[in-house]
């Protein structure tokens, strides 16, 4: 069970295969998984057969195994629900209707309200793992207008995939994972000037969210912080 009184996160977890003492286990500063991040504690459930390929592309034979995952995280004491891809978008309306807590699978929910952030002339910048599975149907827009504000870059073929796409994972870099982020929106910004803010889809991300700050000077999104509003909402048991 969870820590009693206490606001906990259930993160629903891809099927990786790694071993409980494995070194590609341990969370990194900074990450999704560390409860350092949200000075909360973080329970997980595996999705079962949500292999990193299988999410990627969008298997709809997910939906039932993320439902019945997120049941559990609530069962076990889960004040907010999440996943440990941005992917998993496609299970939100789903998992959503089957449990009671507030659900926030993806920060690519947060697309609609950050286009309103920005100046009507400025574009919106997804990077994400694997561009060419990110498609507009998971942005959360229907205005043709907002959707040309949108623009993606992903890493696919890059070290990092590669290394997530393995059996077990392999654990990337930071650095590595910082100069993939990097070229890909510095390619991005070079073929459309227009960018003024960037959203990480990757889950793997914001481990490099600070550092591509400082080179960007862009704002930056990602997942650890649509759980943190989202935390935030909740009153702590502690309060009357």
């Amino acid at each position: 069970m969870a820590a009693e009184g206490q606001n906990v996160l259930g993160v629903l977890e891809l099927d990786e295969g790694l071993l409980p003492d494995s070194t590609s286990s341990i969370p990194r500063k900074g990450s999704l998984l560390n409860p350092a991040t949200f000075d909360r504690p973080i329970i997980t459930e595996i999705v079962e057969g949500a292999l990193a390929d299988v999410v990627i592309h969008g298997d709809p034979s997910l939906e039932d195994a993320c439902v019945a995952a997120a049941r559990r995280l609530v069962e076990r004491g889960a004040s907010v629900i999440t996943a440990d891809c941005g992917f998993l978008v496609r299970n939100q309306a789903a998992v959503a209707a089957a449990v009671i807590v507030p659900v926030a699978m993806s920060s690519l929910l947060l697309i609609p309200t950050l286009l309103r952030q920005l100046a009507p002339a400025q574009k919106l910048a997804v990077i994400t793992a694997d561009s060419r599975h990110c498609s507009e149907d998971l942005f959360g827009i229907d205005n043709p207008a907002d959707r040309a504000r949108v623009v993606v870059g992903g890493i696919e073929g890059g070290e990092y995939v590669r290394n997530v796409l393995a059996r077990p994972l392999v654990r990337t870099s930071i650095d590595k994972i910082e100069q993939e982020v990097a070229a890909c929106v510095a390619q991005l910004r070079a073929e459309h000037p227009e960018i003024g803010m960037l959203l990480f889809e990757c889950t793997g991300f914001p481990c490099v969210t600070k550092a591509i700050r400082r080179r960007t000077g862009l704002p930056i999104y990602d997942i650890t912080d649509l759980c943190r509003l989202t935390l935030a909402t909740i009153a702590s048991p502690f309060l009357s």
